[in-house]
């Protein structure tokens, strides 16, 4: 599965927004208004999901989907 599709299931089902919500180059707060709290939420659930070490600076509320993206495949690479 491509990074950028589990990157959205992961958020889709936390954050329960549609997917055709979430755009891949705008910022997580523009397009849903994600909060510092859900930002936390998200870094756990992805963290699970890829198996990889996040930290919620990385995932900011101003990353967008193809911003954590480069984030998490370069942990992956690591």
């Amino acid at each position: 599965m491509e990074t950028k599709q589990k990157i959205k299931e992961v958020l889709v089902d936390l954050l329960k927004v549609k997917p055709e919500e979430l755009k891949d180059a705008v910022a997580l707060q523009e397009s849903i208004g994600v909060d510092s709290t859900e930002i936390v939420e998200s870094v756990i659930a992805l963290e699970k999901a890829f198996g990889v070490k996040l930290s919620p600076k990385e995932i900011t509320k101003s990353s967008s989907i193809d911003d954590i993206a480069i984030v998490v495949q370069s942990k992956l690479k690591a």
